[in-house]
């Protein structure tokens, strides 16, 4: 039963250690996106022409 107890504090202790190194990382930008944003700009013109040209070839249809 005593295992139980040992074990519930070792999981605690981790689960503390990895949200720790989370925080940590997110603080330092880790996480932080700086490509995406610069190609998404890109990449719009064709989601729209793709949106045009299927409503063009469901109209010839």
């Amino acid at each position: 039963m005593s295992v139980i107890y040992i074990l519930l504090a070792v999981s605690i202790i981790v689960a503390i250690a990895f949200f720790v190194a989370f925080v940590i990382a997110v603080k330092k930008g880790q996480f932080d996106d700086s490509y995406t944003p610069s190609v998404r700009i890109l990449f719009e013109d064709e989601l729209i022409k793709d949106k045009t040209n299927k409503t063009i070839l469901t109209k010839k249809e």
